[in-house]
């Protein structure tokens, strides 16, 4: 869908998603096209898309319509309380319209593809030793209970342990209605500021933890030649090492092309590791590609709007002052507790606002590059 969000131009699109909408519509009342389901459910899928913005575009009209009748009325009204009445009902419908205008504008912002993927969850502990660990346990808790709350389904992956119980390393796949559309913003370092639990002399330290958000990859997504793959097997440890299986189980898959190499030993199936080894390994070669096109992007048009690097610190949670500071957008709760047990909304809510805004902005720069360009 275009973009385009001043004058006519703006009508003109509104209008032309009006035709398609009607038209499907009338398409969706078609006898044989229920019998073809795989169609029907397209079609249905977009009508409903597209109802939102119709829905809108036609509260505008609407407003226009109310706001040239009270221009008229306090252009031809003489009575001086009727002019008053007037002006109040235009300044009343005109903020209206801009509201839905603003609507409009955010709901015709190009879709994330990914939006409505499930997603793989990778959490790794970073500096700050067994510390770290134990705050890399805390958020896939955190993003757990968030799970729970919303109904979308988790499966761990892949998981190590450190000595004292945290998390050197977990991946786990959330599947359910716009999980990627909600998370995909969490991706970065996360800063723990406490007093940890090994700490004698009471001193506050600083730990990190990365957290990376990758769209599921489904086959169809990223084909994998078998022959770039070199695949070993051994024997799974658990905590501090210890023989988890007495069989080798345990996969670890080496993508020749790019180096990347995945392992998981959850599983007491060589089978099941392979196969969810190979998922961990879809998701990453996508998301190396759309890294590699965002960078090829940014590079022609430097508006380009991203969700930010992976090496960005995104957020830090202070335990002394039952703090957390998402520092993109300088939002600061003093609500930790709850935000550990899943209460997110309030800072994801935001964020979504925030980069919704800035692809605003780079969207209205881009078109009015284009625009001088074509001059």
């Amino acid at each position: 869908m275009g973009l385009y969000f001043k004058g006519r131009k703006m009508f003109e699109k509104l209008e032309e998603v009006e035709r398609r909408y009607e038209t499907l519509s009338h398409l969706l009342g078609r006898p044989e096209l229920i019998t073809k389901q795989d169609e029907f459910q397209k079609t249905a899928k977009e009508y409903a898309e597209l109802g939102r913005v119709v829905d809108l575009y036609r509260k505008l009209k609407k407003l226009e319509e109310e706001i040239k009748g009270s221009q008229h009325l306090l252009t031809d009204e003489e009575d001086e309380e009727m002019k008053r009445l007037a002006k109040e009902e235009l300044h009343r419908l005109t903020q209206e319209k801009g509201k839905i205008e603003e609507e409009l504008r955010m709901t015709l912002l190009p879709k994330d593809p990914h939006d409505e993927k499930n997603i793989l969850l990778e959490i790794r502990a970073g500096t700050g030793g067994e510390e770290a660990g134990l705050f890399a346990s805390d958020l896939f808790r955190m993003y757990s209970k968030l799970a729970e709350k919303r109904g979308w389904r988790m499966e761990i992956l892949n998981r190590h342990y450190t000595g004292v119980g945290g998390f050197k390393e977990v991946i786990a796949l959330i599947e359910g209605k716009g999980v990627y559309s909600r998370l995909k913003f969490e991706s970065g370092v996360h800063r723990v500021q406490r007093v940890p639990v090994t700490e004698s002399q009471g001193r506050i330290h600083t730990s990190t933890v990365t957290v990376a958000i990758l769209p599921e990859a489904e086959e169809v997504d990223v084909q994998i030649d078998p022959n770039d793959l070199r695949i070993d097997i051994f024997r799974s440890s658990g905590p501090g090492g210890q023989s988890v299986n007495t069989t080798d189980s345990a996969v670890r898959i080496t993508h020749l092309p790019t180096g990347i190499v995945v392992s998981c030993q959850d599983e007491k199936s060589q089978h099941k590791n392979k196969a969810k080894a190979l998922k961990i390994l879809r998701a990453r070669l996508m998301d190396k590609a759309q890294q590699e096109k965002q960078v090829e992007i940014s590079e022609k048009r430097r508006n380009q709007v991203g969700t930010g690097e992976r090496s960005e610190r995104i957020r830090t949670y202070n335990f002394p002052q039952g703090r957390v500071t998402d520092h993109r957008i300088g939002l600061t709760l003093y609500r930790l507790e709850s935000i550990l047990e899943g209460e997110l909304d309030e800072i994801i809510d935001p964020l979504t606002t925030h980069y919704q805004a800035k692809a605003l902005k780079g969207e209205l720069e881009h078109s009015k590059s284009k625009s001088s360009n074509t001059k």
